[in-house]
Formats: C-alpha cells, structure tokens, sequence
C-alpha cells in the first residue's frame, strides 16, 4: 500500500480538493508513447498516495477513457475527483448539443455525475459561449454537473458569464514564478467573487527543477516535448536563459534551506495563494511519475519573507508578461 500523503485540501464550490490536481493534458500527445495499461495503474497508485485528483479534457486524447478504466479498478475506499472540459468547436450551443457532450464524457469516465466541467472558448466575438454555460448551469440544476468552472478565460469574459446569472466556481490558468498575468486583474476579481483558480504550467513544463542548473541554454530541437516547447516560449518572453539560472539559482538555496526540490518550491510559492484551489501538476503516465517528490511540497511550513523577497528581487529582472490569462489561445482568431 502506498504512503498517503496529507494534503491540504480546499473548497471549490461543494467540492474538497486535494492542493495539487494530477493533470492528463500530456496523454493527449507530444509527451511521448503512453502503455493505456500501466497508466490506468499509476492513476490508482497516485490515488491511493493521496493524489485523487485528475484534470483531464474531451480533447485530451485517451484521458476520459483513462479515468474510466481507473474507477473500475480502483479500491472502493479511494476518493476520486475526476475534472474534465468542455472544449467544442464553434457554432450553435443549444441544451440538446451540449448535453450530447457531457452524456458522452459521463460515459466515458463510467460516472454518474461530472465532479467538474471546465469550459473552454475559442472565439469571443462568437458569444454563443453564453448558451454553453447556461446549458452547464442547467445540467448542473439537473445533477449530471456537480460544479460548472472555466478554463483559459479572462477576467473580463468571466465577469461577463457571472453577470449573466450563470455560477462558476474556478478558472483553470497558466501561473507560475514568471507568468503572474492572473494578478493583474483577475486575482482581485476572483477574491472579491468567491472564485478560485486552478493553476497549471507551475512547473514551466519540467523547465523548473535541478537539472537544468548550469546547463546550455536548449536548441529548439531539443525541446521533444509539447510542454518544453510551450514553456521555454514563456521563458523568453519573460527574460533570457541567463536570467533563468539566476531564478533556479535562488530556488534552490531555498529548497536546500527547507531540505526540498526546486519544483517544490515552484509549486508551494503558488500553491499558498489564497486565490488557488489546486496546482496542476502534469504526470507522463506510464513514461515517468515523481509521486515521491509531489509530496514533499507541503513537508515544510511554507516560504517565508525572507525567501518570498528573493524571489520577487530575480522576477522583477524580466519582463511581466502581457496580456490577459488565456489571451495566447485566442491570438489571430479575433
């Protein structure tokens, strides 16, 4: 039996989540060949050490039938949070389309109710967005959605989709050490709204950890993976290579300090947000899984003045990134 982990957890609507949500995104593709079989089997280990929580999408390749196979075999006496989203094409969004998608996502992850639909839009100027969430809220009245969230919106579109009488309860968003686009407005709004955030790309997609202390800045061909990729973009954006080692330099005399890895470090600076519901965490089922390290992150007190004084002193070396959370997905389609 594995070690449980005794992690934090904190409401989201009814719901009592774990401080760091598994995510599926990398089984959808880009992260490497994934065994179905033995991911289903980390899932259940993950679970079972205390990790229940999973944030998986419609279009995240195999996740949702990955989340199925996980409920039949997992032990009954397992909490289990499955999270997943809505992610549809433009065009009409009536009750009949959209209730199509969640009875095909019940389905799939072999459930009776969703714990979370997180909904996704790719085009504002199309504000069929409105129909889709008036249909989750509906369905959530109707008890196939426990609780109805977002995912990649900005804060002006979230406020536009409360005053519209529809419930939300988190927005899904990039935020890290260097990406703090959520505290320019949404942060505030989200407090002041009773609304949390659940937040992903914490980790820079594997860029913060030891073992890119010291090491050449990496070729664009080096970067095999989506989240690499993706990641190293957000790096440049916000400073050079130079300025990164600078930042994982100060991380880890703080993780050393507490006896801690850098990612660690990364995940509880954000974590203890008072506006974070959970940390996305993305796990490469069946490649690689870091269950032993995830655990440690709250092994410790929590950062104090002193380290959240270094941290900011490197950050403000970079440049702010710009923009709105979510902005990066709707780039050209205006």
């Amino acid at each position: 039996m594995t070690e449980l982990v005794a992690l934090p957890r904190r409401p989201i609507g009814t719901l009592q989540v774990p401080a760091i949500t598994i995510g599926l995104w990398q089984v959808a593709g880009g992260h490497g060949k994934i065994n179905l079989e033995k991911a289903v089997q980390e899932m259940k280990v993950y679970a079972e050490a205390g990790f229940f929580a999973f944030d998986l999408a419609d279009i995240y390749g195999p996740s949702e039938d990955l989340y199925g196979r996980f409920m039949k075999e997992k032990n009954d006496g397992v909490c289990s949070y499955g999270f997943t989203k809505l992610v549809p094409r433009p065009g009409p969004m009536t009750k009949h389309l959209v209730e199509m998608s969640i009875n095909g996502s019940m389905q799939k992850m072999g459930v009776s109710s969703l714990d979370m639909v997180q909904f996704h839009w790719w085009d504002y100027e199309d504000e069929r967005y409105l129909d889709a969430v008036k249909a989750l809220a509906e369905l959530k009245e109707e008890g196939k959605i426990v609780e109805v969230a977002l995912t990649n919106f900005d804060t002006y579109h979230m406020n536009k989709i409360l005053s519209s009488g529809c419930p939300i309860v988190s927005n899904q968003v990039a935020y890290s050490i260097i990406d703090t686009r959520p505290e320019k407005k949404m942060v505030p709004w989200c407090l002041q709204n009773n609304i949390k955030l659940l937040a992903y790309g914490t980790l820079l997609g594997g860029f913060l950890a030891e073992k890119y202390i010291g090491k050449i800045e990496p070729k664009r061909y080096e970067l095999n993976t989506s989240s690499l990729a993706k990641y190293k973009y957000v790096i440049d954006q916000w400073g050079s290579w130079r300025l990164f080692q600078e930042l994982l330099l100060v991380l880890k005399g703080i993780a050393d300090k507490y006896g801690v890895s850098i990612s660690n470090i990364a995940m509880r600076y954000i974590a203890d947000k008072p506006v974070v519901g959970s940390v996305v965490v993305g796990a490469r089922l069946s490649i690689a899984e870091h269950i032993a390290d995830n655990a440690l992150t709250f092994s410790f007190p929590g950062l104090d003045a002193s380290d959240l004084s270094m941290i900011h002193a490197v950050v403000h070396k970079g440049k702010p990134l710009v923009g709105d959370c979510g902005d990066e997905y709707r780039m050209g389609r205006r």
